[in-house]
């Protein structure tokens, strides 16, 4: 792992900051050097390590409890195609009270395959705050994306474990 660190790996450099969060792998925790790898890794195109970044904000994790800075990094993260940014950026604009957007990304999540934006969409959906339509094109669109990843190998491997792997 080292070694692939040392490489610029963004994976890597990525997994070595959650080691470093979590305190994993005979490392010790260390929010603040979780952070630092994190932006290595989103430096190096890793869209993923933007949302920890977020979380890191959101929550207080090595740094202030910070929303804006939060946002901003979802923002990196979605652009660069992340559903589960999408999925934060669409929670966080319907705690304020932004329907319509948070409708549109949680829809770009649920097209990447995110189910927890489905069942959002479906929630808001119940509340009233989403149309019938919304919905329908919401479990189409995750319909579709069930139907592009769905392999011969998938279905072996969810056969044979499917307690543990579930791939949608």
């Amino acid at each position: 792992m080292t070694k692939r660190v040392e490489a610029n790996d963004p994976i890597a450099i990525y997994n070595h900051g959650n080691y470093y969060s979590d305190g994993r792998n005979g490392l010790p925790q260390d929010h603040i050097k979780a952070l630092e790898l994190w932006h290595r890794a989103g430096e190096h195109g890793f869209a993923k390590a933007y949302v920890n970044i977020g979380y890191a904000y959101q929550y207080g994790e090595g740094v202030e409890v910070d929303e804006k800075k939060a946002i901003h990094y979802y923002e990196l993260a979605a652009m660069a195609g992340d559903a589960d940014a999408r999925h934060n950026l669409g929670l966080e604009e319907e705690r304020v009270g932004n329907m319509g957007r948070a409708i549109n990304h949680h829809m770009i999540a649920v097209r990447a395959g995110d189910n927890d934006s489905l069942k959002e969409i479906q929630d808001l959906y119940s509340d009233g705050h989403a149309t019938k339509e919304d919905y329908m094109r919401a479990l189409q669109s995750y319909q579709t994306y069930l139907a592009e990843i769905k392999s011969k190998q998938r279905d072996e491997a969810a056969a044979f474990d499917s307690e543990e792997y579930c791939y949608y």
